[in-house]
């Protein structure tokens, strides 16, 4: 077993925390965010500081990788890789939604029907979330993909059993997918606790990423937008 830093910052919730031998030994969780410019640097310096003071060497930093906020993941990559860099340690990626799957299974396991599928979302605009569907074995059923929620989105797996969404964009999406067997779980976020059981599997497989050319699985591209005081001005001076 190792020792691991683990960062979360790919929705409004910035979270650290570090594991040994497969226990969670340190935690900080900030929720009222997003402030993860703020928040990050003194949760990870506060972790270093802890595994310092008890002498405990780090074997690798696992960062949550996406979807989600661009810019929740740039700046979680970013000291993610300042750390590896400083101390000499392996980076390990965590997909987003794989993690937001074990919350689910530690916590909720007595609850789900037996052929149950698991659908994490992460909210990204109106009625759209990035999403992916996993059988109980976190054996991918269905690829990432961003979806545009209607009540035909998840239909086909639907009509074969009770489908569990959760995630910052679930409840939003329960009204249109409309059907006996959507079930929703509320409350599951991608925190840096969860992390341990899929960073200590990269761990062991030596599914380690390159610190220098890493960067995060946005899904889809940025797209910055003008205030509209400036966008106003821009129309007007191109009309």
């Amino acid at each position: 077993m190792s020792c691991i830093l683990h960062i979360e910052t790919s929705t409004d919730v910035c979270s650290v925390a570090v594991s040994q031998d497969g226990a969670c030994i340190f935690e900080q969780e900030e929720h009222s965010g997003p402030n993860h410019a703020v928040r990050l640097g003194t949760f990870v310096d506060e972790a270093l500081s802890f595994t310092d003071n008890h002498g405990i060497p780090f074997d690798a930093v696992a960062v949550s990788c996406g979807p989600g906020s661009y810019t929740g993941l740039r700046i979680g990559v970013s000291m993610a890789k300042g750390v590896c860099y400083g101390r000499q340690l392996k980076l390990l990626a965590v997909p987003t939604l794989e993690l937001l799957c074990v919350p689910v299974l530690l916590e909720h396991a007595d609850e789900l029907e037996e052929d149950a599928l698991l659908c994490p979302m992460i909210d990204a605009r109106r009625m759209e979330v990035y999403a992916q569907i996993f059988d109980r074995s976190l054996k991918e059923v269905r690829p990432i993909q961003a979806d545009i929620v209607d009540e035909n989105t998840y239909l086909s797996f639907l009509e074969r059993g009770p489908v569990y969404f959760f995630g910052n964009g679930a409840a939003k999406c329960m009204a249109a997918i409309n059907h006996p067997n959507a079930r929703l779980i509320e409350g599951i976020e991608p925190l840096a606790k969860y992390m341990q059981p899929l960073a200590e599997r990269r761990m062991a497989e030596e599914r380690f990423e390159d610190v220098a050319y890493f960067v995060p699985f946005y899904l889809k591209d940025f797209v910055a937008k003008l205030p509209k005081d400036l966008l106003h001005k821009k129309q007007m001076a191109e009309g």
